[in-house]
């Protein structure tokens, strides 16, 4: 009884170190589907802990499985009856759909962006071509392509916002707009809004 408990809880500690190792990403698209795309950031501040908690999910897992195949000890003087069938939720198969999860999780920042709708770039008649800026904005608490996506998708909101890109890599996003539409306040509160954060902002010719 002791083991099967030690296995449940196992399991339970890869899957739990697995989703708070994958957080930071996560949260982006949950924010996208409830409309609250100001929550998108709260978790990005685990960022530098994941290599540890995807080395600490890996342990886990890896003892689990130890646990789960070790050869069982034959008790010569013990004349208890056989041992029950184990049930599913202590089955190989039940620790493989678990390790299967955990692997998703883990792999979660490389196809999170999948979640986001495709970002079309606006048809806007252009008057006055001289009212046409491009500025750079440097933005603290990106870790992934979700993050990219969550700012993306506010600039694609701000009337006046011609084209963006973003690059959650080295933390900044470029944004070209029409000044007789909005401004770098307005841009810059888009982005804000998100939960991520303008830290400064330059013009780029």
């Amino acid at each position: 009884m002791s083991i099967t408990k030690s296995g449940s809880k196992t399991w339970i500690a890869g899957l739990l170190t697995a989703t708070v190792a994958s957080l930071c990403c996560i949260t982006p698209v949950l924010a996208l589907f409830s409309g609250a795309t100001g929550i998108a950031s709260t978790f990005s501040w685990l960022e530098p802990y994941r290599p540890y908690l995807i080395g600490l999910t890996v342990a886990v897992l890896a003892f689990a499985w130890y646990q789960k195949l070790k050869p069982k000890k034959a008790d010569i003087d013990c004349e208890c009856e056989e041992d029950a069938k184990p049930s599913f939720w202590q089955s190989k198969v039940f620790l493989g759909i678990v390790t299967v999860f955990a692997i998703a999780m883990l792999a979660f920042p490389k196809y999170s962006h999948i979640f986001f709708p495709k970002q079309t770039q606006k048809e806007i008649v252009i008057v006055d071509k001289t009212a046409i800026q491009q500025m750079k904005l440097n933005i603290r608490g990106m870790t992934c392509e979700a993050c990219s996506e969550t700012i993306n998708l506010a600039l694609s909101k701000v009337p006046g916002v011609l084209e963006y890109k973003t690059e959650f890599k080295d933390g900044s996003s470029t944004v070209k707009f029409d000044n007789s539409k909005t401004n770098e306040q307005e841009i810059t509160k888009a982005v804000n809004e998100t939960g991520y954060k303008v830290t400064d902002t330059k013009p780029v010719q």
